[in-house]
């Protein structure tokens, strides 16, 4: 059928995503991704701020888990991606900054306190909520919309 991998496939919906959607061009998402696998020694973020990035790779892998095929999305460098194609493109991080803001609300509303200190249940019990936009609550629905550009970034750094 075809030698791509779940990564590459995962790569290739994911650029033509970034494109369409977010108004990125193919030379910026590839300068990010350059930028990202080339980083050597400790990264430290552009765009995110330290609590941001926590929050970005615990989310990341959420979103693509290490499995017993590929690494995870922190494996393959997608949170130092994400952060390289905010400086790129920064109308979408702030989209994403807001989703991010958003996810500690409802962590801090749930748990008192941010997503990056909950416990993996706990954590999971949130990204469930707004994971599936037909069975979401009216009252996390600015949390799926955000999730879902989560997803898109996440899959284009693959």
């Amino acid at each position: 059928m075809t030698d791509l991998s779940r990564r590459d496939m995962l790569g290739i919906l994911g650029m033509a995503v970034m494109s369409g959607a977010f108004g990125c061009t193919s030379d910026g998402v590839e300068r990010a991704a350059r930028k990202a696998r080339e980083a050597s020694g400790p990264f430290t973020p552009e765009f995110f701020t330290e609590p941001e990035l926590r929050t970005v790779r615990i989310l990341a892998d959420i979103v693509i888990p290490k499995d017993e095929r590929s690494g995870s999305a922190g494996d393959a460098n997608v949170p130092e991606f994400m952060d390289h194609i905010m400086v790129e493109y920064p109308s979408n991080g702030e989209r994403l900054r807001k989703g991010l803001a958003w996810l500690d609300g409802e962590s801090r509303k749930r748990h008192q306190k941010p997503f990056d200190e909950l416990a993996e249940a706990e954590r999971l019990a949130i990204v469930d909520a707004i994971a599936w936009p037909k069975k979401a609550s009216e009252d996390v629905r600015e949390g799926v919309e955000c999730f879902n550009h989560w997803l898109d970034h996440t899959a284009t750094g693959i």
